[in-house]
């Protein structure tokens, strides 16, 4: 907002009076707050600060103690710079003690070597400040205006972070205070670099104060919170020390992650987001971006030089494969990712935890090479089911994935634990190890992991279309009375015991059902191909549809 002694300098009206620096040019950067015109010595005192101080020298003593003590005195108070005309007292030089003591302080002594008005000096200057402060005023309200309706339309934080980056062009990165970060906005920046060692560079800057700036690491931080229950910090990564306009924009912004925070407690919080976020990408990219991996470990989470296993946790719903509506498994999910990270923290892995899609919560575990993957997710399981009484044993399927060693195979371990939590949820039983693998799933596992190859969903349609084309033309269950079958074995009794139907009627549907597909049920290979496809049927689709038979 305020000119430096330098761009003073600069201005026509000075330059007329031919300035020229004898002492303190490091000190030419300092901002003049104001322009104060002072012959006597004794005016420390009524200074504030800030102020560029013109004298012709008229009334300043000669005597070096006197000049020395002026000059300290004005530093003391933090003047800016101190002009001298040489004119009227000194005519060609100052006197070396005044040059002495202002290059002791750092304090810029510049002489004129003409007459100048000093009126028409202050009058520019002053002038110049003035419509800076206007400036300064106007660009504030824009802000408040800016950040308020961010505030009132619920604005999500990657929003209000590319805010703060417009307006102060700087990079801007929301972290909890455990100094992981939740979200950023690199500017135009590289993401790689603004986030590389985040946690080490973060916990060294402490400041006393809500906001303030930390000159050793550039970092303009204030401070999230509200009611008392502070959360996070927002940090402007600023080379310079931020003007006044800025500071009111990271505060502003501050109050208005604060209250998303408290708006959006029905949904997932802050840190699930970003791990959501992560999650997503290694799912979607077979291979993450340098970006990716630099994201990950600014949430405590290293992808490189580490053992990782994906897993899923999937509640059961009714004991069915079939997905209920994201509106009321929503929450759910949410709770059973609050009670999965908690598990994570009481198991002692480090992971990334959300509920990526409406079916189930994934997690990436990163391990240390020597750890006991199979050991770590048994206590996983554990923890998760020991965490809460909604998500219980049996209640709650724990699959994992295959264990890989590189970020570019994460996406597959955490792809492959989601088709195992699918294809265990029709089990009845947990392993003794308290989560499935692959190998525990057998052939519905397979069936999960050709779920999207047209030619499955093709076979099935052959060997039970006709069946499933009877069933809902007349509303016969035909369809479910061949799964009894089938999953007793051939075992016509228990079958039909298990579908609370008569031997007699159940096996007139037998006979209906060898009619309506022209197969003997009887025949080890046609049950076994029957078997197959409606196993095939338990498997969703790419874009999530599972076609189940009437049951």
């Amino acid at each position: 907002m305020y000119p430096t002694v330098a761009e003073v300098l600069a201005l026509p009206v000075v330059r007329h009076g031919g300035p020229r620096v004898v002492a303190g040019a490091a000190g030419l950067d300092a901002r003049v707050r104001w322009v104060h015109v002072a012959e006597v010595a004794d005016i420390a005192h009524l200074l504030k600060g800030g102020e560029l101080v013109l004298t012709t020298g008229i009334a300043l003593p000669d005597d070096d103690g006197a000049l020395t003590k002026y000059v300290g005195e004005l530093a003391g108070v933090g003047v800016s710079g101190l002009v001298v005309e040489l004119v009227r007292h000194w005519s060609d030089r100052l006197p070396p003690a005044l040059v002495h003591a202002a290059d002791e302080h750092g304090l810029p002594l510049v002489t004129l070597s003409r007459e100048t008005r000093y009126v028409t000096v202050t009058e520019a200057v002053n002038g110049l400040i003035v419509d800076a402060q206007v400036a300064e005023l106007r660009a504030a309200e824009q802000v408040h205006e800016t950040f308020t309706a961010l505030t009132v339309s619920g604005a999500e934080p990657d929003v209000v972070l590319r805010e703060v980056a417009r307006l102060t062009g700087d990079a801007v990165v929301l972290e909890t205070l455990a100094h992981e970060v939740l979200a950023y906005d690199a500017a135009g920046a590289d993401p790689g670099e603004l986030l590389a060692g985040w946690q080490q560079r973060s916990r060294s800057v402490r400041l006393g104060e809500r906001t303030g700036y930390h000159p050793a690491t550039g970092w303009l931080v204030t401070i999230v919170g509200a009611r008392g229950h502070d959360w996070g910090r927002l940090v402007v990564v600023c080379a310079e020390t931020p003007p006044r306009r800025h500071v009111v924009v990271v505060e502003r912004a501050a109050s208005a992650l604060a209250v998303h925070h408290l708006l959006a407690r029905e949904g997932d919080g802050l840190e699930r987001q970003a791990h959501r976020a992560v999650l997503t990408e290694l799912l979607a990219s077979p291979a993450p971006s340098a970006e990716l991996v630099a994201r990950a470990a600014a949430l405590r989470v290293p992808l490189t030089g580490r053992r990782l296993v994906g897993a899923a946790i999937r509640p059961r719903l009714g004991g069915e494969a079939s997905p209920a509506p994201a509106a009321s498994t929503g929450p759910l999910l949410r709770e059973l990712a609050e009670v999965t990270a908690l598990a994570t923290r009481r198991a002692k892995v480090t992971a990334l935890v959300a509920a990526v899609d409406d079916t189930s919560v994934r997690a990436l575990l990163s391990l240390s090479p020597q750890a006991s993957a199979d050991a770590v997710l048994s206590r996983l399981a554990r923890e998760i089911r020991q965490a809460r009484p909604s998500v219980a044993a049996g209640s709650t399927v724990v699959a994992a994935g295959t264990t890989v060693d590189s970020a570019a195979e994460a996406g597959r371990s955490l792809t492959e634990a989601g088709h195992v939590a699918a294809a265990a949820l029709r089990r009845d039983t947990e392993p003794g190890r308290g989560f499935h693998r692959l190998e525990d799933v057998r052939l519905r596992g397979l069936l999960h992991l050709l779920g999207d190859d047209d030619r499955v969903a093709a076979f099935a349609a052959r060997e039970l279309g006709p069946l499933l084309a009877r069933d809902a033309a007349t509303g016969s269950r035909l369809v479910q009375a061949l799964r009894y079958f089938c999953e007793h074995g051939g075992n016509k009794s228990a079958a039909a015991a298990a579908a609370h139907t008569s031997r007699t009627a159940y096996y007139q549907q037998l006979a209906r059902i060898e009619q309506v597909l022209g197969v003997p049920l009887e025949d080890p290979e046609s049950m076994l191909s029957l078997y197959v496809a409606l196993l095939a049927l338990d498997v969703p689709t790419r874009s999530g549809d599972v076609d189940h038979p009437a049951e």
